[in-house]
Parts: structure tokens; sequence; C-alpha cells
């Protein structure tokens, strides 16, 4: 499943995390990479661990568990730390894969990448290129959000990030391993909470329906969660 999750940062806490990433000192972007991203990859990031990068990363963090849509769809059992990187100057990231583990440098923290996100940080018309194209069963999904909002998609998925040919790209990308690690019960579930939330605003959560499909919803999650 591919999902835009609109105003995941205010303008407020936009404008407070980009004082932070922008006055930061950018390296390579290969730091981070594994051995199959390390040749198509061309960008600068925040080093992993910084001081901005942790800093922003909390934001970041916050503003996810405040996101009914984001947790809703991505049902979270872990986040990775969220990176930053930066794109100019024709800088691009070819087609890959995302690793299917990620292990945080210097610590025991690991996680099972189930979704990867990318959350964009700069207005989309100030930069030309830097589509984050995402290849699913309906072919290539070209995608290229306005700043604060996020594309949850499935880190199994072939994608890249165009060149840019004018401004910057800046985003943070980051990876989430699910409650539920089978992304069809996933997509069962978020189709059915949407429902649910729908007759719930309609009828009141006292209807007896509602309170039935809200059991069938919470039955499956025990079925198929892993917490």
């Amino acid at each position: 499943m591919m999902l835009a999750i609109p105003d995941v940062l205010d303008a407020a806490h936009l404008k407070r995390l980009r004082a932070l990433v922008d006055g930061a000192e950018w390296v390579d972007g290969n730091a981070t990479s594994g051995a199959q991203s390390a040749l198509a990859k061309v960008n600068e990031q925040l080093p992993e661990g910084g001081e901005a990068a942790r800093a922003a990363g909390a934001m970041v963090l916050d503003a996810l568990a405040a996101s009914p849509l984001f947790v809703a769809a991505a049902l979270p059992l872990k986040v990775y730390p969220p990176l930053f990187n930066r794109y100019a100057g024709g800088q691009a990231f070819g087609a890959h894969v995302d690793n299917g583990v990620r292990i945080q440098r210097g610590s025991d923290f690991r996680i099972r990448s189930d979704l990867s996100a990318t959350l964009f940080l700069e207005d989309a018309d100030a930069y030309d290129g830097g589509e984050l194209v995402v290849e699913d069963r309906f072919g290539e999904q070209r995608v290229k959000l306005p700043a604060g909002h996020m594309l949850l998609y499935p880190a199994s998925s072939v994608h890249r990030v165009e060149p840019v040919t004018r401004g910057a790209r800046v985003a943070s990308f980051f990876w989430i391993q699910s409650m539920v690690r089978d992304e069809g019960a996933r997509r069962l579930l978020f189709d059915l909470d949407r429902s649910v939330q729908a007759l719930n605003a309609e009828l009141g959560g006292e209807h007896r329906q509602v309170i039935e499909l809200t059991g069938v919803y919470h039955n499956l999650l025990r079925r198929w969660a892993d917490a």
C-alpha cells in the first residue's frame, strides 16, 4: 500500500526543523548505504547520530505519534530514527530496494523494514526534478509532495529519486517495522478502520454495528499482530 499523509508537520514545526538541519554540516549520503545503494546514490546526508539529526528526528517522531492516519496505516511497532538527505546540482538516487533489516550504527537497535517513509521538507515549486518514483503492480508512481507531507510505501518496492536540476530537495527518510508483518493484512485492517471511523461519525460510537465492527477490527489485530 502506498499512501500520502498530509500535514505531518505544520508550518511552525517545519520552520523549526529546517533551522536545525539547514544549519548543520552535511556529509556524503553513502555514509549509511548498503552495497547496492552505494552504486546508485549521489546525495548529501546529515550524519546519523549527530546532534542536529537527533533533535530533528525527535520532532519527526513526535509528529508521527500525533498522526492518526500514520498510526492506522503503518500500525508501527518500531520506527528507525529519522535520517535527513539533500539533493541538488543533478544529484539523484537510482533504482534500488531498501535493506530488509536496518541496524542503527553503534547500537543494538534493529528493525525489519516493512515500510519506507519519505517526509518532504522543501516546497515542491522550490526545486525541479527530485520526484520519488515507486514501482508497483500498476506501474511507476511519481510523487512530489508539499513540504510537511509524507509518503508511506512498501520497503520491498523498487524506487528511485530523479535528478534535481534546480534548487535543493530536502527530506527526512526512515523505515517502520509494523506490528502486522503481512502487507495484505495491514491493508485490510486499514480499510476496515477507515470504514469503522466513518460509521462512528455517522451513527455514533454507541451504535451496535459500530461496536461489533470495532470488535472485528481488534480481533483481527489480535490474530495478526506481533506486539
